[in-house]
């Protein structure tokens, strides 16, 4: 009897052992798995806003005189912020007329951003005036406007060619 008692004892003492420690790497896996699932929540999270930045970073904004694209560099304001978000959904089409010998202006249709300042516009300069009027620039003049960009690749000549020879249209869209 002593014997089945004392074996009755030992096989009670492995099965608590045994049990509690089954237990316990459960409980160390299922925090691990939470921390694992973390990380990677976080992980994706990271990548997420690191790819949005690059998108809003690449959203570049291209124009076109007519049928011709131009280079533009665009100013870092609020303005051309303003303008990027105006060519979210589509092209941004504007009809301009010529005015002054010198210049192509035209409405955009709504109210920009302006930080206007007294300015004296070279060949190629685009302009904000009023706030709702683009002006691209095929001579010089001297007034009080937002700066939006500079056509880079096209010379004083081939500017006066796209500007300078009637009404013209100017698309600008989110490349």
């Amino acid at each position: 009897m002593k014997n089945l008692f004392s074996f009755s004892i030992s096989v009670g003492l492995a099965l608590c052992l045994l049990l509690s420690a089954c237990s316990a790497p459960e409980a160390a896996d299922s925090s691990q798995t939470a921390d694992s699932v973390a990380d990677v929540t976080s992980r994706q999270e990271s990548q997420e806003t690191v790819e949005s930045e690059e998108t809003e970073e690449t959203m570049k904004m291209q124009m076109k005189i007519g049928d011709t694209v131009v280079a533009v560099d665009w100013e870092e304001n609020e303005s051309v912020e303003a303008l990027k978000a105006l060519c979210t959904n589509a092209p941004l089409e504007v009809q301009m007329s010529m005015y002054g010998g010198f210049e192509q202006v035209g409405s955009i249709g709504q109210s920009l951003p302006r930080n206007d300042s007294q300015t004296t516009t070279q060949v190629g300069d685009i302009v904000l005036y009023s706030g709702d009027q683009i002006v691209v620039f095929y001579g010089s003049n001297a007034w009080s406007y937002t700066r939006l960009g500079h056509i880079s690749d096209k010379s004083a000549e081939e500017m006066a060619e796209l500007l300078g020879n009637g009404d013209v249209t100017i698309t600008i869209e989110l490349e």
